[in-house]
């Protein structure tokens, strides 16, 4: 099990571009539903929030420039030519009569202040480069195989749907757009059953079909006009008043009026669209002859869990429907099915249990995985789980011994070969983890995250004449997986082995590009095109890392 990270998205960045292009490309932030079971951390009702502040931001300075008398307004743009700030450019002009000037005070510090807490958060956007993902062979396949037969369902098998894993013990799962679903490691792990995860997957799943991200996109495009015409109507009626003489109240309340009935409207649209994700989930599970019982108990489990901190919410400002009223309606709808009292298969059962001992083995404290899994508890999960935490925290003999055990028990696991080639490579033995790993290969039908180690392998080896397996290997490897930059990164190290620097830095440029470091991928591209012959394919591919153009901040 690996680390990694998405490609950079750069949602904030877009957002805080100020501009229709970057309000309307901040899908992949805007649009996470965390998906809490009525505790909810929603990214929705953030980014929406958002993308109205900024909207008044931009309505306030337009504003306010309009307010200007003939000679400040020429005073203020000689000085703002040398402003880029557009809060500065505010700051700097200067209003006319008193009762503008107070507007003005008053509004230039809300612009002030609303920029102090945007321009905060590209800091963040630029240190967390994206969510943080794991990935493994074992439980990838296992969730290709709970995805399949429910995507086939859903009429969504050709559109190469994937699940990613996210590095986060929270029980959580979301999508964020219309290709992935995103599942933390700790539903995985507190999932006791396949069919509690394969129920969160249909839900999900129902989200995809409904297309409920683009409808979503255009709910919030007229919810946003909306509500910058209101607000301009207020802006123009607090200015109204100050001419007047008359305090500000009528025009807050005109801008916070309908910044509430917007909300309640989106939030009603989202509770529906979370409604209809979970019939057409029980849709999905029955047409696959599966129970939703698992959906039912993971959604009743979180429904008691939040019962105290959902009490006495309003049923509107929740961003899914109220737990208890949802847990009712899929307790009716999925105990409507002949498949209710249908059982996982044991076989799938074990996998499952494999996958939260593997994830308990390398996520969690040494301590924990012993209390997890105690030594009396002699079963092949918990065997497995130990073997992980005795490698992961140093005891490298004793985690082959408990290996070998797992392997004479399953001959034929791949997992456990690469469990074993995986702790020897860390322990600074890559010619001992070469056998193993080849065998993982080998039984795995050359799955190429197995197939990236042993590259990794044979490079960290130190032997030259390992060089060109080590190349073909990752290179196909990264056919099946071409944005994983660990691949690149490993090809780019077997080439200068080689003493192949226009192919060692090529591979190194698009290490960096699938990494988000594009100023690094640019400079690295560019020396290997003049490595290369001018139209060659590397050349080619340089050239385009070369000339790929930034995203604008």
């Amino acid at each position: 099990m690996n680390g990694g990270t998405l490609p950079r998205t750069d949602g904030v960045r877009r957002l805080l571009a100020l501009s229709d292009r970057s309000v309307s490309s901040i899908e992949s932030l805007v649009f996470l539903k965390i998906w809490k079971f009525g505790t909810t951390v929603d990214a929705r009702r953030c980014a929406a929030a958002f993308k109205g502040l900024l909207e008044v931001v931009l309505a306030l300075n337009l504003l306010f420039h309009q307010c200007l008398t003939p000679s400040n307004a020429a005073d203020a743009a000689m000085r703002n030519r040398r402003v880029k700030s557009p809060v500065a450019k505010t700051a700097n002009a200067k209003f006319g009569s008193a009762p503008f000037r107070k507007i003005g005070m008053r509004a230039t510090a809300l612009v002030t202040s609303a920029a102090l807490v945007l321009t905060s958060l590209p800091v963040a956007a630029q240190k967390a480069e994206g969510p943080p993902l794991l990935r493994d062979a074992e439980t990838e396949q296992l969730l290709r195989d709970y995805t399949r037969p429910i995507l086939r369902a859903a009429g969504l098998e050709k559109q190469n749907i994937q699940v990613v894993i996210i590095n986060d013990s929270a029980f959580n799962a979301f999508v964020a757009d219309g290709r992935r679903i995103f599942v933390n490691y700790g539903a995985l792990r507190d999932s006791q059953t396949p069919n509690q995860i394969i129920g969160v997957l249909a839900h999900e799943t129902g989200h995809l079909a409904g297309g409920h991200l683009a409808k979503l996109r255009e709910q919030v495009a007229q919810a946003q006009t909306q509500l910058i015409i209101a607000m301009l109507l207020g802006i123009g009626a607090a200015v109204a008043g100050a001419r007047a003489g008359v305090g500000g109240n009528a025009g807050a309340a005109a801008i916070a009026a309908p910044q509430a009935a917007v909300m309640r409207t989106m939030l009603s649209y989202q509770r529906a669209q979370e409604e209809n994700a979970d019939k057409a989930g029980v849709k999905f599970l029955n047409a696959t002859g599966q129970s939703a019982k698992g959906m039912y108990e993971t959604f009743k489990r979180f429904s008691e869990q939040s019962l105290f901190s959902a009490n006495g919410a309003d049923p509107y400002n929740m961003s899914h429907p109220m737990p208890a009223e949802r847990v009712r309606a899929l307790e009716e709808l999925a105990k409507s099915s002949p498949y209710w009292d249908k059982k996982d298969d044991p076989a799938l059962q074990l996998r499952h249990d494999m996958m939260r001992a593997k994830i308990s083995g390398f996520m969690e404290r040494a301590d924990s995985v012993y209390r997890r899994y105690p030594l009396t508890n002699d079963t092949l999960p918990a065997r497995y789980a130990r073997a992980i935490a005795a490698y992961r925290h140093g005891d490298l003999r004793n985690a082959i011994v408990l290996i070998d055990a797992l392997i004479h028990v399953q001959p034929n696991n791949p997992y456990f070969y690469e469990l074993k080639g995986q702790a020897l490579l860390e322990g600074a033995k890559p010619l001992e983890a070469i056998a193993p790993l080849k065998k993982a290969m080998q039984l795995s039908n050359n799955a190429p995250l197995i197939e990236m180690l042993l590259g990794q392998a044979l490079v960290a080896s130190d032997n030259k004449a390992y060089a060109d397996d080590a190349i073909s290997i990752l290179k196909s490897a990264l056919i099946r997986e071409p944005e994983a930059p660990i691949g690149y990164t490993q090809l780019a190290m077997a080439y200068g082995k080689k003493g192949n620097l226009a192919e060692a830095d090529l591979a190194s440029a698009q290490a960096a590009f699938l990494r988000g470091d594009q100023k690094t991928a640019r400079e690295i591209a560019a020396r290997a095109k003049t490595r290369f012959a001018i139209g060659t394919p590397g050349w080619v591919k340089a050239d385009d890392i070369v000339n790929t153009m930034p995203i604008k901040n």
